[in-house]
């Protein structure tokens, strides 16, 4: 028996050949827990056959497990591949979406090749897999394609095992598969075929707004070059300054507006296809220098969320279009994106002008991957085509368990066996539409693994949506603290185990003392956290509403420090921000602790020094500050940094940051460089985590939280705990941000389940004061009345 993802990736005519080379008879099948291969023969060729199994499987296989049993001598005469089997225990991984491979963008490109500029052209090598599978195991019949009858040629190469196409589900051509269709604005048929192809490109270089059905859901398509198109774009899809990612003709196109080292070069080229962040080269971001991205795309930013063609259909498009285009989801901020032609033509109303859509249906949206370079190695941002539903080892098996996530970056898990099979992004739960995709993920992997959740793990905050999701289940629920899972998270994706220092720095998470939590030292043993230390919490006047305003962020930190001296400090520039009238409203609120919850989040003093510096007073898309103030700081090279105390008190140790504010507003107050200011707050940030590790004295560090996406935090990080003699682990095959909290939930889920957590209490029980170290504990409730 063979574990893994090893459907839909030409894994049985590959043991079909192996077999046949080393003379031995018997069969290959599919079933729902992997791939069953029975062999005979000499003693000799069955060992080479193993050992070259694990060793020679197609490049897109993933093998979790391989159980050889040796059984009596058959006496079969042949060597076949059967008809898959449906019963059993669904255990089998779906493998993610795969790019166009080389072999099959040749035959598009070839006049002579039958699939000559066929948009829907693959192999067992490439082409769609998770998001057009509706059970396994992965046959045709089980998939979207199961409408399209094969043609006799198609089905030749289908049945061929020394064909590339042998059991290709997706398998097609022009004469028996998908087609294109144009649709305009009313949803009136335009062309068809190639020709619906050829004027949607003409469309997008006119100017046009041009909605593409692609693998995993609708693209929003427009010229990238022209400034007015992509503003229009905008203020459509109500995303004001966000970047937009861009696909690009070729790796050359890229190479002429970016900086691409190899690894960035293999990421862009490789199966999973993501989007790649790259720093644009210094010239080509000047403002009105590259006519080919326009200032538009990436307001104020000097990297470039790009990507390459990744399905026949973008290769095609792009040919006929000859430059950078934005491809950014279908959908109006904050919702998931379409999947359906019908769905689009309501949905993206007013914002597309024209729509390329094709036949073959989607089976659930997957969004495009984001994923940067971070010390030499991958670091996925947002985990959706190419990699998700690929699994991540768990320590042992136990209890099917849902965990749910959190509510920006929604993501749910499902443990199966030993391995969490995790979902693709769903994205912030804040809508109808969200909401509905967030169940439609949920009953997915249910339906697809046939596995009904013993369980339930889920976030603390009562008012996250996964949250009331869970309680409404009717199942035990785990509820597992947010910067607990983050490191929980992390530590599974590094396959490590404690006691390590967890650093889990973000915008908030809800502390079990009633505070916003943010910028936490968690000693983690196994499941068990404790507090070790945080950073010194400040208010934040607003509440929410300070979470959008840095300016009001930097007012609750001068507060905590200066006191009533901050109301009169109108030479700082997030003072300038406020009228009378608006900052004695304020004061009363910081003052009375009014609507103003105190938070020691490292994101909110990301806000504090760009406020003050006079970076950024008022955000238009989450962590634009924080962004802001990175991207000042690779323009110093200072080693120079602020002072910081840690200090012991009665409970966690506060990493206080008072000395570094009066140093900074020092700083301010002789007009030092923004990018000298800002390098010396990363270089402080850094230290701090080294000085925290120092008193913890615990080797292993780990970073996770969405400060963690930071690149130049995370490397000053890395390379200061190296020289310090500390083992850092950061995030690589899972967000650092929310969407890996779900992976941190099922590993905790996994232990109070068993028993294994000493502090599992009933979900209403007392949280730890300010004054106490806060011992950590996942709290395991059953919602028909029990407590376990």
């Amino acid at each position: 028996m063979v574990h893994g993802a090893v459907q839909g990736v030409g894994f049985r005519p590959f043991v079909f050949r192996l077999a046949k080379s080393l003379g031995l008879t018997g069969w290959v099948i599919n079933n729902p827990g992997g791939v069953v291969i029975e062999v005979e023969g000499l003693i000799d060729a069955t060992t080479e056959f193993l050992l070259r199994l694990e060793r020679e499987k197609p490049e897109a296989a993933y093998l979790h497990g391989v159980e050889p049993t040796h059984l009596e001598q058959r006496g079969y005469e042949e060597f076949l591949i059967l008809p898959s089997e449906d019963g059993g225990q669904r255990s089998a991984f779906v493998l993610p979406d795969l790019a166009t491979c080389p072999e099959c963008a040749a035959e598009i490109a070839d006049p002579a090749n039958r699939r000559y500029r066929y948009p829907f052209t693959n192999c067992t090598n490439c082409g769609p897999r998770y998001s057009i599978i509706e059970s396994v195991p992965y046959d045709r019949p089980n998939t979207t394609m199961s409408g399209f009858v094969m043609c006799d040629a198609c089905k030749a190469e289908y049945d061929n095992p020394a064909d590339r196409r042998f059991h290709a589900q997706p398998n097609a051509c022009p004469d028996c598969g998908p087609h294109l269709t144009l649709l305009d604005e009313r949803g009136e048929t335009v062309a068809e075929r190639d020709r619906a192809l050829a004027l949607a490109a003409s469309e997008v270089l006119s100017g046009r707004i041009v909605a593409v059905k692609g693998i995993g859901g609708f693209q929003l398509l427009v010229d990238a070059s022209n400034e007015a198109a992509v503003q229009r774009l905008r203020e459509r899809k109500r995303r004001m300054e966000k970047p937009f990612a861009v696909m690009h003709p070729s790796l050359a196109a890229v190479k002429r507006d970016c900086i691409v080292d190899e690894r960035e070069e293999r990421l862009l080229r490789s199966p999973q296809a993501p989007i790649v962040l790259l720093h644009r080269k210094r010239e080509q971001h000047k403002p009105g220098v590259n006519p080919t991205i326009c200032d538009a795309v990436a307001p104020g930013n000097p990297d470039l969320g790009v990507m390459l063609p990744y399905s026949p259909l973008h290769l095609l498009l792009m040919e006929r279009i000859g430059r950078p285009v934005v491809a950014t989801s279908g959908n109006i901020s904050d919702e998931p994106i379409c999947i359906d032609n019908k769905e689009a033509l309501e949905r993206l109303k007013g914002i597309a002008d024209t729509y390329l859509v094709h036949d073959r249906p989607i089976a659930r949206h997957v969004d495009d991957s984001v994923v940067r370079v971070v010390l030499g190695r991958e670091m996925v941002l947002r985990r959706a085509r190419g990699y998700a539903p690929l699994p991540i080892g768990l320590a042992d098996s136990g209890l099917p368990i849902l965990a749910v996530g959190a509510h920006q970056k929604g993501a749910v898990a499902l443990a199966v066996g030993n391995q969490a099979v995790v979902s693709q992004h769903i994205g912030d739960l804040e809508t109808l539409a969200s909401e509905l995709a967030f169940q439609r993920v949920i009953d997915d992997l249910s339906t697809m693994y046939g596995t009904s959740p013993a369980a339930i793990a889920c976030d603390l905050h009562p008012d996250y949506t996964s949250t009331r999701y869970a309680h409404s289940a009717g199942l035990p629920i785990v509820q597992v603290q947010h910067h607990h899972a983050h490191i929980l998270s992390c530590m599974a994706d590094n396959q490590i185990t404690g006691p390590v220092l967890g650093v889990a720095w973000d915008g908030s998470g809800f502390g079990p003392d009633g505070t916003v939590w943010g910028g936490e030292f968690l000693t983690v043993c196994e499941t068990d956290y404790a507090r070790f230390a945080s950073l010194r919490a400040f208010r934040l006047p607003g509440g929410e509403k300070a979470v959008r305003e840095p300016r009001r962020c930097a007012l609750g930190a001068l507060y905590e420090v200066l006191g009533e001296e901050a109301f009169t400090r109108k030479d700082l520039a997030p003072l300038m921000e406020f009228n009378d009238s608006n900052l004695k409203v304020l004061a009363s609120m910081l003052r009375t602790g009014l609507n103003s919850p105190l938070t020691s989040s490292a994101g909110r003093l990301f806000d504090v020094v760009a406020s003050l510096a006079g970076v950024r007073q008022t955000l238009r898309h989450e962590g634009q500050a924080a962004m802001e103030l990175e991207f000042a700081a690779r323009h110093s090279h200072t080693p120079s940094r602020y002072p910081v105390m840690l200090e012991a008190v009665n409970g966690p140790n506060v990493l206080d940051w008072e000395p570094m504010l009066h140093t900074l507003l020092a700083d301010i107050g002789r007009q030092t460089p923004i990018a000298t200011i800002s390098r010396r707050f990363h270089n402080t940030l850094a230290y701090s985590i080294s000085l925290v590790a120092e008193a913890a004295g615990i080797e292993k560090v780990v970073l996770s939280g969405g400060c963690f996406q930071n690149r130049l935090l995370t490397e000053l990080t890395v390379l200061k705990l190296r020289d310090a003699g500390f083992k850092p682990f950061w995030h690589q095959r899972v967000p650092p941000n929310d969407g890996g909290i779900a992976l941190g939930q099922l590993v905790a889920a996994r232990a109070a389940t068993r028993g294994s957590a000493p502090n599992i209490q009933d979900a209403q029980s007392t949280p730890a004061t300010n004054d106490a170290v806060v011992e950590g504990h996942s709290v395991l409730s059953d919602e028909r009345g029990r407590n376990n």
